[in-house]
């Protein structure tokens, strides 16, 4: 989902969700920052495969970048395909709850495909999140405020009238656990689904189509090698995640992150 520079943070907290929605969420991610001055510092997002719900508190807003687009208090966000920033001025607080794919169009009813690269503000559904936002802000503590989200979460769950498609819960789970490295007519003999019925219905729950959630996932993967430096040369993520060769890579990895894996090295 995110890449953090870690001198931009005095805090980052990674929680695991509580039973009843752990099913729908992946893990919850808590940033804090409470310096004095106005600064403003970026939070790079790269792809996932993951959408999500943002809280945040911030003197300033926070602004989605490059479109510099205001966020509201609490949104939800799709695939993120095309490399974004999250810029904010001063102290802030982010509380994320990192969804499983199909999740938002389970809970929320939004159409997945209208949030690629986008974040739709919630206060848009209902008058249930004017009092989620007062209950938010009247907390004050972060412990808190997940619990409200978390509560808010069971809620959607105990109204949803969805039910998770097993063949895309499914299909996503093998592509993950595969870290994106199986070819989709594999993936589909597996299933036993055809081309059209499998393309269909994974783009309706999750956004972006089968082909396009591997090539995340393979991504990710790599991103993550790279980041813990956990390699002796470059062609060891290459070929340790699929890629047919060195230059597949490099243009993968600047697709996802616009910058070349040696320049996003060099990032301070």
């Amino acid at each position: 989902m995110f890449t953090i520079l870690s001198q931009t943070i005095m805090m980052e907290s990674v929680l695991v969700p509580n039973d009843k929605v752990s099913n729908y969420v992946k893990n919850i991610f808590l940033l804090e920052n409470d310096c004095a001055d106005d600064k403003e510092v970026s939070l790079p997002f790269f792809a996932d495969g993951y959408p999500g719900i943002m809280f945040h508190i911030s003197k300033e807003g926070v602004f989605l970048q490059p479109a510099n687009k205001k966020l509201a208090s609490i949104f939800l966000y799709g695939q993120t395909i095309h490399p974004i920033e999250l810029s904010i001025k001063g102290s802030y607080r982010l509380i994320i709850f990192q969804l499983f794919p199909f999740a938002a169009k389970m809970l929320l009813g939004v159409d997945p495909k209208e949030l690629n690269d986008d974040c739709f503000d919630l206060n848009l559904l209902d008058q249930d999140i004017k009092l989620l936002l007062e209950q938010l802000n009247t907390a004050k503590k972060a412990d808190k405020q997940i619990e409200i989200i978390s509560s808010f979460i069971e809620r959607l769950i105990d109204l949803s009238n969805d039910n998770i498609d097993s063949t895309i819960q499914s299909a996503i789970n093998i592509i993950i656990s595969h870290k994106g490295k199986i070819t989709i007519k594999d993936l589909r003999e597996k299933l036993h689904i055809t081309e059209r019925t499998f393309e269909r219905l994974f783009v309706n729950q999750v956004g972006v189509n089968p082909q396009q959630f591997t090539k995340i996932i393979q991504f990710q993967n790599s991103l993550e090698q790279l980041s813990r430096e956990d390699y002796s040369l470059l062609t060891d993520i290459v070929f340790e995640n699929g890629f047919t060769d060195q230059s597949h890579f490099i243009r993968t990895f600047k697709k996802y992150t616009g910058k070349t894996p040696t320049e996003f090295q060099k990032t301070p």
